[in-house]
């Protein structure tokens, strides 16, 4: 098959019956353009997809062209299935990615199904078409560095150093989310592409040529206590164990890897390619010898934790992953979620993203002006933009992302429809979020990590996030399953300047993050308690 080179649309020009289904077809095209490997139609983590099959992808681009303002698309696992008339209010689209029932949702069950062509793995943004490159996860790993700092480091990674692996999509913003934190990182990489990637994006200062030079480079920068980021091509277990051998210490170890073996973590002495060839003709083998690796790979990051780092997991399961591989004693390593994220999801605030439907990088300047004049000074956000000005290169269309709460979300979002009625910006702007977000997952390995309550497990949160974003006008909404291990909901709402989008915004945001604050509040969390008291949500007579 002739490969294609799907680039998202740029302008004004519509090729739909309207901008809601022209957005939507947009962020499509822009989940390729930024592809890991988007002849396979792979966005991230080396298998999660934005559509099944080549042929549904043409299924799902005509339909959006030719659907209506009152139709619904249907997509089940990357395949469209069906089109049904709703209403202006509904969804254009909705979708259900890698939902498959609990024994049936290991690893080696989901591979097999997805050889089978009747599930995907869709990642958490990649299936509803919500990626943004690596920018989409930055300023959480920043907050995550930036929290590491506050709490072990008074305040400051200057002259401090981050080891860490596994720079494809996600884990590709590890670098410069370091560089921001001011600490010198070390990043390591068993493919060589991964790393021009991220050099050729900005996200990576520079590529060693050898241990010796990486560790020369980030010695210079810890001298001059500057920021910067260096990457080495190899695989982790081997590199780690070589530097403990030269007892070179990091402040910070954390990691992520695809540690799936079926789709990725590649076994020392592999070439990615040679793995992959593996998996296809010997699955067993593969995850024999990956499950190898990945044990001596754990066992050296708790020998740094053992020796004084700071270490942590970054939600890639590698504890879990390390645990069934004989290394026990990696469920002992904390989560980035407990250590510094949660306090933030009590409150409602996440990952909030805004993408420029018109590919002009102004728009997303007056998003800028507006958000200065509206936050105080001292807001996480006003303090994270000029920082994303500085650092971040647009990958695809235009896009921001910024941690906002509950409430803030929708005011930022009114504020910008305007600009859209009246001009200031070119074409609607579509509003989404991570995944990684208070009330929009259940993952007991990442987000919902040893709650308060115990609930970690319980999936209603998601599906219950999911239908209030279908009832409040959200114009995509998807529910996704990462086989056994969670269940994430998200949703795409657009700002196209009409009174109509006015009312959905309000109403999907609000209940999007009011939702994350009552879940935290129904665990016990005193801050969420606060929260919903203060904003009047959930039911009084229950919070009693």
């Amino acid at each position: 098959m002739t490969a294609r080179n799907i680039k998202a649309a740029r302008g004004l020009q519509l090729r739909c019956k309207g901008w809601q289904q022209e957005t939507i077809l947009r962020m499509l095209e822009n989940n390729l353009e930024n592809g890991e490997r988007p002849e396979d139609l792979v966005v991230y983590m080396n298998a999660a997809k934005a559509a099944r099959d080549w042929k549904s992808f043409d299924a799902i681009v005509a339909t959006l062209k030719d659907l209506e303002a009152d139709e619904t698309m249907v997509v089940q696992s990357g395949k469209p299935v069906g089109r049904f008339r709703s209403s202006v209010f509904a969804p254009r689209v909705l979708l259900a990615n890698g939902n498959v029932l609990g024994r049936w949702g290991g690893d080696a069950q989901m591979f097999e199904l997805e050889r089978a062509g009747l599930t995907i793995l869709p990642g958490m943004t990649a299936a509803c078409w919500q990626y943004i490159g690596s920018q989409g996860i930055l300023q959480g790993t920043y907050q995550s560095f930036a929290g590491a700092a506050e709490r072990f480091f008074g305040g400051s990674l200057a002259g401090k150093t981050i080891l860490t692996a596994g720079c494809g999509g996600m884990g590709g913003a590890q670098p410069l989310a370091g560089r921001m934190a001011g600490a010198a990182t070390l990043i390591v990489d068993v493919d060589q592409a991964s790393l021009e990637r991220r050099l050729r994006t900005g996200y990576l200062d520079v590529i060693a040529k050898d241990l010796d030079d990486a560790l020369s480079r980030i010695g210079s920068l810890v001298e001059r206590r500057e920021g910067g980021s260096v990457g080495l091509c190899g695989n982790a277990a081997d590199v780690h164990e070589e530097l403990l051998a030269r007892s070179f210490q990091p402040d910070i170890v954390t990691d992520q890897c695809m540690v799936d073996p079926y789709r990725g973590y590649v076994p020392s002495g592999m070439s990615p390619q040679q793995a992959a060839d593996l998996v296809k003709s010997n699955p067993e083998k593969a995850v024999q010898l990956a499950s190898e690796t990945l044990a001596r790979h754990a066992r050296a990051i708790l020998k740094f934790k053992e020796r004084g780092a700071i270490t942590f997991e970054y939600g890639n399961t590698l504890r879990a992953r390390a645990s069934a591989a004989g290394v026990s004693e990696a469920t002992d390593l904390p989560s980035f979620v407990t250590l510094f994220i949660r306090p933030l999801f009590c409150r409602g605030i996440g990952p909030f993203r805004w993408v420029a439907a018109s590919g002009d990088p102004s728009d997303i300047a007056v998003v800028d002006a507006i958000i200065e004049d509206t936050f105080p000074e001292d807001h996480m956000i006003r303090k994270w933009i000029p920082m994303a000005q500085k650092f971040v290169q647009f990958q695809g269309l235009p896009a921001r992302i910024g941690w906002l709460g509950h409430g803030e979300r929708s005011k930022l979002a009114l504020l910008v429809n305007k600009a859209v009625a009246d001009g200031r910006i070119s074409a609607p702007i579509a509003f989404t979020r991570d995944h990684l977000d208070a009330g929009s997952v259940a993952s007991p390995f990442r987000e919902t990590e040893k709650m308060k309550d115990g609930s970690e497990a319980i999936s209603d949160w998601p599906l219950l996030n999911a239908m209030l974003a279908c009832s409040n006008g959200a114009t995509l909404v998807a529910i996704h399953s990462n086989g056994d291990k969670s269940t994430s909901a998200g949703h795409t709402v657009i700002a196209d300047g009409t009174e109509l989008a006015q009312a959905k915004l309000k109403a999907v945001l609000d209940a999007d993050t009011g939702i994350g604050v009552i879940r935290y509040a129904d665990a016990g969390y005193e801050d969420a308690i606060e929260a919903r008291t203060s904003a009047s949500l959930g039911i009084p007579e229950m919070n009693r």
